[in-house]
């Protein structure tokens, strides 16, 4: 499996999974002392740089990727080979759990929108704690039940809402996300076709809502840089 677009620098392995807060975060909460050690000492962390591509479409997943800072996208590829952004992933999440359960290729592509550093966790180590830790088990389960969930919420958005509703929509989770920088724009920045992606409509579409948004004093726009100015406004118009 191709695990990287280019290559990585490993980082050290100073770093010890008892003692990262991240953990806290997702389904290796449920591990137990011993397990989280053994883990520490059998994951690789790399970094990862803006743009790169974690895994894609079709690759065989060996193992899971757990987020340590940075956030990527999630991206579809349809026959006629346009990609559409299903979602974003941050901090303390994991990547490819259910493929490595299911043992499918993935079917989705994991791409990083910002520099990030990701822990590879192998699948062998995963499988041992899936079938003898009956809380992580269930920790595991409740998470992929979350991304269906995810994943139906995602349809009924593009299905229930106009594309400048979408457009508020994202933009309102891309502050969730990520939150903003001391002048108050976004502290992810996309492009407009990404943006365009997520939203799902054409790139051209999107620039023209997004100059409809400021003109409304909604955003402000500089450059690539967003901010959301009247927050209650732009989520009154996303429901």
């Amino acid at each position: 499996m191709r695990i990287f677009a280019v290559e990585l620098k490993l980082l050290g392995m100073s770093a010890k999974c008892e003692q990262c807060i991240v953990r806290e975060l997702s389904s290796l909460k449920a591990l137990n002392k011993d397990e989280i050690i053994h883990l520490s000492n059998c994951k690789d962390s790399y970094e990862v740089k803006k743009g790169e591509t974690i895994f894609s479409e079709g690759d065989t997943m060996n193992g899971v990727y757990c987020i340590k800072e940075g956030t990527c996208k999630i991206v579809k590829m349809n026959s006629k080979g346009k990609s559409t952004i299903l979602k974003f992933i941050k901090k303390g999440e994991l990547l490819g759990q259910r493929s490595v359960l299911s043992e499918e290729v993935s079917n989705l592509s994991a791409v990083a929108v910002e520099d990030m550093k990701v822990c590879f966790i192998p699948k062998k180590e995963l499988m041992t704690f899936f079938n003898e830790n009956n809380k992580f088990s269930l920790e595991v389960t409740k998470d992929i039940c979350h991304q269906l969930k995810e994943a139906n919420e995602f349809s009924s958005n593009h299905t229930h809402r106009t594309v400048k509703e979408r457009l508020a929509f994202t933009l309102l989770h891309l502050y969730e996300l990520a939150g903003a920088d001391t002048d108050g724009f976004l502290n992810i920045q996309l492009s407009r076709e990404e943006i365009a992606s997520t939203v799902g409509t054409a790139t051209e579409s999107c620039i023209r809502l997004l100059a409809e948004l400021k003109k409304a004093d909604l955003i402000e726009l500089t450059g690539k840089r967003i901010k959301i100015v009247h927050h209650n406004e732009l989520r009154k118009l996303a429901n």
